[in-house]
């Protein structure tokens, strides 16, 4: 992990991204028995303006972007989004290293993160209960999924004296 660098995306890391996203996100479609999951059917547009638009994480080894994140804010709450590893490097602590990168460049502008995840990703719900997410409520979206919606308090960083 140690060889794992934390930087914001750029437009140009859209292709990539995608195509990360994609490879990450059919364990979860197969999981759920949706092949239409939104991260699956996301156009390279839509990757490029959510670059732009918000706050938008990769994880980089070496040359190649192993994961990403992105975080929307609605008022004082950061909207944590597409959470994606490479699935060759999922376990090494990528997700965690993004997900606390993501909470310390919000922890100024926003008061809490909030995500939701599939009910059948247990390894997607240990990962955010360890790093302090709880569940707020849980909502059916179609016969065959239901997402838990979770929720973590920030605490914004105090001022170097």
């Amino acid at each position: 992990m140690d060889d794992v660098r934390i930087e914001r995306a750029d437009e140009t890391d859209a292709g990539e991204i995608l195509t990360l996203q994609r490879a990450a996100y059919v364990t979860e479609a197969q999981l759920h028995g949706d092949p239409f999951l939104p991260p699956l059917v996301e156009s390279i547009g839509q990757v490029r303006e959510m670059i732009v638009g918000s706050l938008v994480l990769k994880a980089v080894l070496g040359t190649r972007i192993a994961g990403s994140v992105r975080g929307r804010f609605n008022d004082r709450t950061c909207l944590v989004g597409r959470l994606v590893v490479a699935p060759d490097l999922q376990g090494r602590g990528i997700g965690r290293a993004l997900m606390r990168a993501l909470e310390e460049e919000a922890a100024g502008r926003a008061d809490a993160c909030v995500l939701f995840t599939g009910h059948l990703s247990e390894s997607n719900l240990r990962l955010y209960r360890r790093l302090g997410y709880g569940e707020t409520h849980r909502e059916r979206v179609a016969d065959h999924l239901m997402l838990v919606h979770m929720r973590k308090a920030l605490v914004a960083a105090e001022p170097a004296e």
